[in-house]
Protein backbone atom coordinates (compact mmCIF):
# COMPACT_ATOMS: atom_id res chain seq x y z
CA UNK A 1 0.00 0.00 0.00
CA UNK A 2 3.18 2.22 0.60
CA UNK A 3 4.10 1.98 -2.90
CA UNK A 4 0.71 3.46 -4.20
CA UNK A 5 1.06 6.31 -1.79
CA UNK A 6 4.32 6.84 -3.17
CA UNK A 7 3.24 6.72 -7.39
CA UNK A 8 0.30 8.95 -5.71
CA UNK A 9 2.89 11.48 -4.94
CA UNK A 10 4.84 11.11 -7.77
CA UNK A 11 2.22 12.02 -9.90
CA UNK A 12 0.87 15.09 -7.54
CA UNK A 13 4.59 16.33 -8.10
CA UNK A 14 4.54 16.14 -11.77
CA UNK A 15 1.22 17.88 -11.98
CA UNK A 16 2.92 20.92 -9.33
CA UNK A 17 5.70 21.03 -12.07
CA UNK A 18 3.30 21.04 -15.00
CA UNK A 19 1.35 23.67 -13.66
CA UNK A 20 4.33 25.57 -12.34
CA UNK A 21 5.80 25.57 -16.11
CA UNK A 22 2.47 27.00 -16.87
CA UNK A 23 2.30 29.76 -15.00
CA UNK A 24 5.49 30.68 -16.28
CA UNK A 25 5.19 30.15 -19.74
CA UNK A 26 2.12 32.33 -19.68
CA UNK A 27 4.21 35.25 -17.90
CA UNK A 28 6.80 34.73 -20.53
CA UNK A 29 4.73 34.76 -23.78
CA UNK A 30 2.45 37.87 -22.00
CA UNK A 31 5.36 40.04 -21.31
CA UNK A 32 6.59 38.99 -25.01
CA UNK A 33 9.90 37.57 -23.70
CA UNK A 34 8.80 34.49 -25.74
CA UNK A 35 6.55 34.41 -28.77
CA UNK A 36 3.89 32.12 -29.80
CA UNK A 37 5.23 32.92 -33.80
CA UNK A 38 7.57 29.81 -32.74
CA UNK A 39 6.77 26.72 -33.77
CA UNK A 40 8.49 25.32 -30.72
CA UNK A 41 6.96 27.76 -28.15
CA UNK A 42 3.50 27.34 -29.65
CA UNK A 43 3.63 23.82 -29.43
CA UNK A 44 4.82 23.34 -25.91
CA UNK A 45 2.07 25.84 -25.03
CA UNK A 46 -0.61 23.84 -26.97
CA UNK A 47 0.41 20.95 -25.18
CA UNK A 48 1.06 22.31 -21.72
CA UNK A 49 -2.83 24.16 -21.74
CA UNK A 50 -4.29 20.76 -23.20
CA UNK A 51 -2.91 19.27 -20.07
CA UNK A 52 -4.07 22.09 -17.81
CA UNK A 53 -7.52 23.40 -18.99
CA UNK A 54 -9.88 20.94 -18.35
CA UNK A 55 -8.70 21.15 -14.35
CA UNK A 56 -8.49 24.90 -14.61
CA UNK A 57 -12.14 24.93 -16.09
CA UNK A 58 -13.69 22.62 -13.65
CA UNK A 59 -11.89 24.94 -11.03
CA UNK A 60 -13.33 28.14 -12.72
CA UNK A 61 -16.12 27.12 -11.99
CA UNK A 62 -16.47 27.93 -8.16
CA UNK A 63 -14.25 31.01 -8.36
CA UNK A 64 -15.57 34.30 -8.73
CA UNK A 65 -15.40 36.75 -11.86
CA UNK A 66 -11.99 38.95 -10.77
CA UNK A 67 -11.33 40.44 -14.60
CA UNK A 68 -8.20 39.40 -15.46
CA UNK A 69 -6.59 37.66 -12.41
CA UNK A 70 -6.62 34.00 -12.87
CA UNK A 71 -6.78 32.09 -9.15
CA UNK A 72 -7.36 28.34 -10.53
CA UNK A 73 -3.67 27.43 -10.94
CA UNK A 74 -3.20 29.11 -7.02
CA UNK A 75 -5.76 26.72 -6.18
CA UNK A 76 -4.99 23.56 -8.22
CA UNK A 77 -1.72 23.81 -6.82
CA UNK A 78 -3.06 24.57 -3.08
CA UNK A 79 -5.32 21.58 -3.69
CA UNK A 80 -1.81 19.29 -4.39
CA UNK A 81 -0.36 20.69 -1.67
CA UNK A 82 -3.32 19.49 0.55
CA UNK A 83 -3.16 15.87 -0.58
CA UNK A 84 0.08 15.86 -0.38
CA UNK A 85 0.03 16.96 3.40
CA UNK A 86 -2.51 14.32 3.90
CA UNK A 87 -1.23 11.57 2.08
CA UNK A 88 2.06 11.70 4.06
CA UNK A 89 0.56 12.45 7.48
CA UNK A 90 -1.32 9.09 7.37
CA UNK A 91 0.67 7.04 5.22
CA UNK A 92 1.39 5.11 8.83
CA UNK A 93 -2.20 4.19 8.87
CA UNK A 94 -1.46 2.02 5.43
CA UNK A 95 1.89 0.29 6.51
Amino acid sequence: MLSIIQIILLVLNVAQFIIIAHIILSWLINFNVLSLGSPMVASIWDGINRLVEPVYTRIRRFLPDLGGIDLAPLVALLAIYAIQIILTNNAAMFI
